[in-house]
């Protein structure tokens, strides 16, 4: 629209980015209440099979390079990576092609398999798998400092994904001094979250631990990532349900 704001613009890329949905509107003209913390986090993690989806290239690509490199078959490490490269593009491909045949949704297969091919690409360039997982941290780091600007700017972006996913659009938490703070330091745990994900892969990514890269990314990321949607969930739903609650007893 031509009223949008580079704020909004940029909650809906987080909003698209986080795969986050705008509540339906199931009474038009009529509030709906905050879905709870538990349909939240469930939306958000796309359930268990969304976990195993995104999980399965990077687990292909460490098994494999383990498997084909020194520590089992002993392949030359260029050769070991085209294997964990192959297994690990062709898993997405994979996971694509099913969703495909299912008729289900292949946007975020697509985006995983952009992000799988660049990181690859990356990896077979520079002849070393730690790059394999550059892409994303680098995406990670860019996503905080976007996040501390707009809390700098006193434009938490938290608070326009909330606006785009459970306020039908409208954003005016500005008027609401409890909301905004709210926002705001929701806003600056998400760039704590996010830059502690990155960090410790790029400790791993400089001292060369390409192996243990995807391990952290699978099983220590996504519990950071979790926990802190819970908190954003919760802190949300506190402030709005006493609110609420404060407005009918008036």
């Amino acid at each position: 629209m031509a009223h949008e704001t580079v704020e909004e613009r940029l909650a809906e890329d987080i909003v698209e980015e986080l795969d986050l949905h705008p509540v339906p509107d199931e009474k038009a003209g009529e509030d709906e209440p905050l879905p709870s913390m538990s349909e939240q986090i469930a939306e958000q993690l796309g359930g268990v099979r969304g976990l195993i989806e995104s999980s399965i290239p990077v687990l292909a690509f460490v098994v494999l390079n383990v498997l084909f490199g020194d520590s089992v078959l002993g392949l030359e490490k260029r050769s070991a990576l085209l294997w964990a490269i192959v297994g690990s593009v062709g898993s997405a491909v994979a996971i694509g092609a099913v969703r495909l045949a299912r008729r289900q949704p292949v946007r975020h297969a697509v985006n995983g398999l952009f992000g799988i091919a660049v990181g690859a690409w990356l990896a077979w360039r520079t002849g070393d798998a730690k790059n394999f997982y550059l892409p994303g941290i680098l995406l990670t780091f860019g996503q905080a400092a976007v996040l501390l600007l707009s809390v700098v700017f006193r434009k938490p972006l938290i608070g326009y994904a909330w606006g785009i996913m459970a306020n039908k659009g409208r954003q005016d938490w500005f008027g609401n001094t409890r909301l905004f703070r709210t926002f705001q330091w929701l806003t600056l745990v998400w760039v704590a979250s996010l830059s502690l994900r990155a960090g410790i892969q790029y400790y791993l990514w400089a001292i060369g631990e390409a192996n243990a890269l995807g391990i952290v990314r699978i099983l220590v990321s996504w519990p950071i990532y979790a926990a802190t949607f819970a908190l954003t969930a919760w802190a949300i739903h506190r402030v709005t349900s006493a609110q609420q609650a404060g407005l009918e007893e008036a």
